[in-house]
């Protein structure tokens, strides 16, 4: 008898700006690409207050419309410890919404769904998370620590083994033979203890960091230094081949508009246009202009691919460097 399918909660955060228009993206691909996926869809909403206090952070009307049209629930919370100040805290604190001991998926929601997302065969009992990163954290100092140090300090300090996440196929004090992910999705199947462990782990780290990472900085990396122990702590590790399609077939972070048009395939920027195409998401998502001018004034097709179509694998900050020089850093 063939396993019964999970499908699992999917969670990402909107908020007033590029977040709500990227949501509806993210809701409109899921539909279009994903018909057979059956979970809930929660949209975490930070509230204007605590530590978004002064900013007004509040999903439109027309914007919420659509997306509870699209049959995403929008559920607001309080950031009490990150918001304004760390933005990307926001994915830390929105976990406490998801419904506890059931299997979730948090996807940045600069996601683009470009496949059969439920035909994805997550392990939820071994978490992990995407692998689409950089050596971006930690930078080692000239005289030390090094990596294997600056890490294992983490790992010794929440109590987590550090050895079994080494990648020995890598060379001692390479970036990659750590435990390193990008935090665009990750997966688990308990959101609760996910969540809390998460939370607790990063403001420790905030407030109160070890002598190791004294010359670290730790914005905007703390999600990411924080994640692979967490992962690590709750018997996780690296994607498995089964996984192959997030950053691959199935979907794609691809960060900014601007930047998918640049980077990414043609068949993924086929599956944005599909996506979007209907009325109903057009009427709303035109007044956001880098889905104007890039999607459906063509511009993206006409003006920015070409730029790099002699350059498809060119480093990321020369990209960002030539659109805002020809002005299509729209975002």
């Amino acid at each position: 008898m063939s396993k019964k399918r999970i499908h699992p909660n999917l969670l990402i955060v909107g908020q007033a700006g590029r977040l709500e228009h990227e949501a509806i993206i993210f809701m409109a691909s899921l539909r279009a690409h994903a018909p057979d996926f059956a979970g809930r869809v929660l949209i975490a909403e930070p509230q204007p207050e605590a530590a978004w206090a002064g900013h007004e952070t509040r999903i439109s009307d027309p914007v919420r419309d659509l997306l509870t049209g699209m049959g995403a629930e929008i559920l607001p919370f309080v950031a009490r410890h990150f918001g304004a100040a760390y933005p990307q805290g926001n994915k830390i604190e929105a976990m406490a919404l998801l419904p506890a001991d059931q299997p979730f998926v948090f996807f940045d929601t600069d996601t683009l769904i470009t496949g059969p997302l439920d035909r994805v065969r997550f392990d939820f009992d071994r978490p992990s998370a995407s692998m689409r990163r950089e050596g971006t954290w930690p930078k080692p100092p000239l005289y030390g620590p090094g990596y294997a140090d600056i890490w294992r300090s983490i790992y010794d300090r929440f109590g987590v083994g550090f050895d079994a996440t080494l990648d020995l196929s890598q060379p001692d004090e390479h970036w990659e033979r750590y435990l390193y992910f990008n935090a665009g999705w990750f997966f688990g199947a308990d959101p609760a203890l996910f969540g809390q462990r998460l939370l607790d782990w990063a403001l420790a780290l905030r407030d109160d960091p070890q002598d190791e990472l004294a010359c670290q900085v730790m914005e905007p990396w703390l999600d990411q230094v924080v994640l692979p122990v967490v992962i690590a702590s709750l018997g996780g590790g690296r994607p498995g081949p089964a996984l192959d399609g997030l950053d691959g077939d199935v979907t794609c972070h691809y960060r900014k508009l601007p930047l998918l048009y640049a980077q990414h395939s043609d068949a993924a920027i086929a599956a944005l246009e599909a996506a979007v195409a209907p009325r109903e998401i057009k009427r709303v998502l035109r007044e956001w202009e880098p889905a104007r001018k890039l999607i459906y004034q063509e511009k993206g097709r006409q003006k920015v691919r070409p730029i790099f179509a002699d350059r498809p694998n060119a480093p990321e900050r020369m990209i960002r460097n030539q659109l805002k020089a020809r002005g299509w850093w729209l975002v």
